[in-house]
């Protein structure tokens, strides 16, 4: 029996907070850079805004935070046939690339399980405060703790982190947009 290694990289995003422009920017760049799903940790507020990211033909793992907007159309814009949105509710434990990750709006909440040792990595969002750290788990091994900050720059510079399943590097990335493509959606 031989073992296979499965790569991949992924888009963390969080707190979008309907900007679209910045939420379009960061899963494109994340894709050029070989992101091949998106996790959202919360505050998309309305469904639509994910609309967004159609074009772009990646996966999304997305979960509600405090800013929950309207959670019936969330279900059912994920909820349509051949769409690529996975909507979990409130939090979600997923496996992606052999790598046990759970998705939660909270830190608190996220440093809490990461220490539990049942996740390689845990994401999170809330407080736009882009991070990422290990936390020691009871099982006497580290967990990845990775919040991205507010992918929408809502009082915080507009960020997203890539992160490597296979080797578990993360990194925080500006938000970059095209200021052409800018001027139009802001008009």
């Amino acid at each position: 029996m031989s073992s296979v290694a499965v790569y991949m990289k992924i888009c963390i995003v969080s707190d979008s907070h309907d900007h679209r422009p910045l939420l379009e920017a960061a899963v494109r760049a994340a894709k050029q850079q070989g992101a091949e799903a998106v996790l959202h940790c919360g505050d998309v507020v309305a469904a639509s805004t994910l609309s967004v990211l159609k074009p772009i033909g990646l996966p999304i793992h997305v979960i509600y935070g405090n800013n929950t907007g309207d959670l019936y159309m969330m279900a059912r814009i994920a909820n349509k046939p051949g769409n690529l949105i996975t909507f979990y509710g409130q939090d979600a434990g997923l496996e992606l690339a052999g790598r046990r990750i759970f998705l939660v709006h909270y830190p608190h909440y996220a440093n809490a399980m990461a220490t539990t040792g049942d996740y390689d990595l845990v994401c999170c969002g809330h407080d736009h405060e882009a991070k990422i750290e290990t936390v020691s788990n009871i099982k006497g091994g580290t967990t990845w703790v990775v919040n991205p900050g507010t992918v929408g720059g809502v009082a915080a510079p507009a960020t997203y982190a890539l992160g490597d399943l296979d080797t578990m590097e993360f990194e925080l990335r500006d938000v970059v947009v095209n200021e052409a493509e800018n001027q139009l959606a802001a008009s």
